[in-house]
């Protein structure tokens, strides 16, 4: 391959932008791809495809991590770009995918600058296309990059199962992905990830470009309300144990917490979802209920109070509906910096390209969250426009998208040579 003009880069990074989101492409414009779907296995395929004819070296883990290799230099370890392909329900076209195809533009175009210099990189490039990102299906999120870095035992996320009872190694099995060639933790000596910012900080600022300087701290439960099933016509209401009744009081709740705790300057996001009703008939008081609920700050003292303020409520709410509440499951983490080396890096090469940007935290999680700390890695935005995401209104404008796979190429150029980014 040889380097080309910036509008023929861009034009082939939009290209198959266009071709990947026709996976699993929705009626508005999104895409419903969820991890180990049937949407998933074939974009899956294509990207594997996609990978070998570009000259990757193509290969998965056991989890369905999906990697694509360029070998420069025998024994180097990798600097490794990628994000994840799998989407939520009926979720948007960028989300994970725009940062999976720019890394591939990148490495292909790092790798050409190499061959038309007559340079050895220090370190070999690597792609990766994270297994189960979003955790709509099969739960955590972040599953592959968890197995990756050690944060989930393997057999672990193999045996999860979805609502159906359908166990994740047995779809992966039968989707033909079981593997075990990927490079392992040692391996890899950076990693860079670019996305979509799923905010609005950038579009209201003007940037291009946002530089993430760290990640927000978030407390997620998964909770189990216990009532009793009876006939919601017959049934006298003081003798109710709803479980649906206890699951209002919680959705209510995580509301209240962040109303009463949020600040402009320090700000708590909090949620429940995925829903799930036992027996769920329209003529049974529900025995069971069952939900996530999650609390998120860039402060980490204002979380620690949502987070007493939630315990402190849920024995009220059991009294309330005769209900008894589970909580498992918790996942957490704290703010956690990204490394002042690479984010420099980053701010050089943006100035470079004369990008407007500016540092920003992260809210949501990324697979650059699991593989903060154990290597030095690299995290970038572009905008999101209005903020939307996860839904298929998501848009990134083409010339933002195509900023973001420049900056993205100079900053893995000087990982494949060795700036240090920690």
């Amino acid at each position: 391959m040889t380097d080309t003009a910036p509008t023929e880069r861009h034009a082939a990074f939009l290209d198959d932008f266009a071709t990947l989101s026709g996976f699993g492409a929705t009626d508005r414009g999104g895409v419903h791809r969820e991890a180990a779907s049937d949407a998933d296995a074939a974009q899956r395929a294509w990207f594997g495809e996609l990978l070998t004819a570009r000259g990757f070296r193509v290969c998965a883990d056991r989890v369905g991590n999906q990697f694509g290799l360029l070998d420069a230099v025998p024994g180097a370890p990798y600097v490794l770009v990628g994000s994840h392909l799998d989407s939520q329900p009926f979720g948007g076209r960028y989300d994970g995918a725009y940062g999976v195809l720019a890394a591939v533009h990148a490495a292909q175009r790092v790798a050409a600058r190499s061959r038309q210099a007559g340079t050895a990189p220090r370190y070999n490039l690597g792609v990766v296309n994270w297994f189960n990102e979003e955790g709509s299906r099969f739960t955590p999120s972040m599953m592959g990059s968890s197995v990756f870095t050690g944060l989930l035992d393997a057999d672990t996320a193999l045996d999860t199962r979805d609502l159906r009872g359908v166990r994740l190694g047995d779809r992966l099995a039968e989707l033909g992905r079981p593997g075990g060639g990927a490079p392992v933790l040692d391996d890899v000596a950076a990693y860079a990830e670019i996305h979509i910012e799923q905010g609005r900080v950038l579009e209201d600022g003007g940037h291009a470009i946002g530089l993430v300087c760290a990640t927000w701290s978030a407390h997620k439960y998964f909770l189990t309300v216990e009532g009793e099933q009876s006939h919601t016509g017959s049934t006298v209401m003081t003798d109710r144990r709803d479980a649906l009744l206890g699951a209002a009081h919680l959705t209510v709740l995580a509301r209240e917490i962040s109303d009463a705790l949020s600040t402009p300057d320090t700000p708590l996001h909090t949620s429940v979802s995925q829903l799930t009703v036992e027996p769920n008939s329209p003529v049974t008081v529900a025995r069971e209920a069952r939900l996530h609920l999650d609390l998120r700050s860039p402060d980490e003292t204002v979380l620690e109070r949502a987070n007493a303020m939630l315990h402190e409520r849920i024995p009220e709410i059991e009294r309330l509906a005769r209900v008894r509440i589970a909580v498992a499951g918790a996942h957490h983490w704290g703010v956690r910096p990204f490394p002042a080396a690479g984010i420099e890096l980053a701010r050089g090469c943006a100035t470079g390209l004369g990008l407007s940007h500016r540092e920003i935290m992260t809210i949501a999680g990324h697979d650059s969250v699991n593989m903060n700390g154990r290597v030095p890695t690299v995290m970038l935005f572009v905008p999101s426009v209005e903020g939307i995401s996860h839904n298929e209104g998501e848009l990134t404008h083409d010339a933002d998208a195509c900023a973001g796979v420049d900056l993205l190429t100079e900053v893995v150029d000087r990982l494949a040579a060795g700036v240090p980014a920690a």
